[in-house]
């Protein structure tokens, strides 16, 4: 017998109960585990790792671009050396793997920790409503539909930062508060802000930010309005159809340039 606060318990008793007993889950259908923010903690803990490798490979801890840039951000063409030389491939010749590389660098100290601030307070609120993923989900699809945005619109410049992702938190949570009734007129000043300081400081990626955001709405409404009857399917369509949408463009870019 197992001791309990109250009494003893019987070890198979109490096994039997946690295998028919249905677990917890969020209002979405996620695990009750995202309360916990696991996978946010993981994505904080992640792209600051990276931030250190790169000040590591530079050897300068006041660098705010390294080689992991050159190597990672996004950019269309190729990158060569100035004399015709490549040093690294670009996502015209292939490198598709910068739209996901690229969310994880950021330049200089400032622009992690305010990238940071903002995933850690906006994933823990999502990640505790939509489950950790749904979230993790959620969070890489924003990602790459802001690095997606920046590759057609501005494929000669070389981006990176986990803001397209965080702007895509941004238009989410909007849609689960509005999804649950709950006031969500707080989020629309913040979003506001964030999009006038887009389109006002120089050097800001415009089409990483608006991209993340549209694609923070649909997947954001798909998680959030998908009927409760076959909820994880047309959640799990929703998100598909975006990443397969996402894909398509990608793919079909250098073909009409």
């Amino acid at each position: 017998m197992n001791v309990a606060s109250v009494g003893h318990q019987c070890p198979e008793c109490v096994a039997e109960g946690r295998r028919t007993q249905r677990t917890a889950l969020t209002h979405f259908g996620g695990s009750a585990a995202g309360l916990n923010g696991y996978v946010t903690k993981a994505l904080v803990g992640i792209n600051v790792i990276v931030f250190l490798i790169g000040l590591a490979v530079a050897g300068n801890v006041m660098a705010t671009q390294t080689d992991l840039h050159l190597w990672g951000g996004v950019i269309g063409p190729d990158i060569d050396n100035g004399r015709g030389v490549v040093i690294a491939p670009g996502i015209d010749s292939g490198a598709y793997y910068r739209l996901i590389t690229a969310m994880f660098l950021h330049y200089g100290w400032i622009h992690l920790l305010l990238n940071m601030y903002a995933l850690y307070v906006l994933g823990r609120a999502l990640e505790a409503a939509l489950g950790p993923i749904r979230f993790g989900a959620l969070y890489l699809l924003c990602g790459l539909g802001g690095n997606v945005a920046c590759y057609i619109f501005a494929p000669n410049a070389l981006s990176a930062g986990a803001s397209t992702a965080i702007y895509g938190l941004f238009a989410a949570y909007f849609v689960v508060l509005r999804r649950l009734g709950r006031d969500a007129s707080s989020v629309i000043p913040v979003i506001v802000i964030n999009l006038v300081l887009t389109f006002t400081i120089p050097g800001i990626s415009i089409a990483g930010h608006l991209g993340g955001l549209v694609t923070g709405a649909i997947a954001g409404a798909g998680l959030a309005y998908a009927p409760r009857q076959n909820r994880t399917l047309v959640q799990s369509l929703v998100l598909g159809l975006t990443f397969i949408g996402l894909a398509a463009i990608t793919l079909g870019m250098p073909l009409l340039r």
